[in-house]
């Protein structure tokens, strides 16, 4: 029995579950990089951004090609630079709504009544 394609969903999203592997996946979405382009970028340490890596080749998120000494990464498709542009937009209304409650919460006082 095959599994589930929510539980397959479920997966991918728990992939992209960790803040070093979506800012690997902006700056790939740009552009290929390095590995050493990327470590200034992602803020870790090289042997942490290398298990970060592994997972995203794992998942098929990712794909490399060596040049000399070098690793350069990139994405396997530009459908996750989309995806992550839609959960921007996603997060802006989700926070513009936050923010209009707030001020509605820190408003003066209305008697309703």
């Amino acid at each position: 029995m095959s599994t589930p394609l929510y539980q397959l969903k479920a997966e991918f999203f728990k992939t992209l579950g960790h803040p070093a592997r979506i800012r690997v996946l902006e700056l790939l979405s740009e552009r290929e990089h390095a590995v050493s382009e990327m470590l200034p970028e992602v803020g870790i340490e090289p042997a942490h951004l290398s298990q970060q890596l592994a997972v995203l080749r794992r998942a098929n998120l990712v794909t490399t090609r060596k040049e000399g000494s070098a690793v350069y990464y990139s994405l396997t498709t530009p459908q996750v630079g989309e995806l992550l542009r839609v959960a921007r937009g996603i997060l802006s209304g989700v926070l513009a709504g936050q923010a209009e409650l707030l001020a509605d919460l820190r408003g003066p006082a209305r008697d309703n009544g």
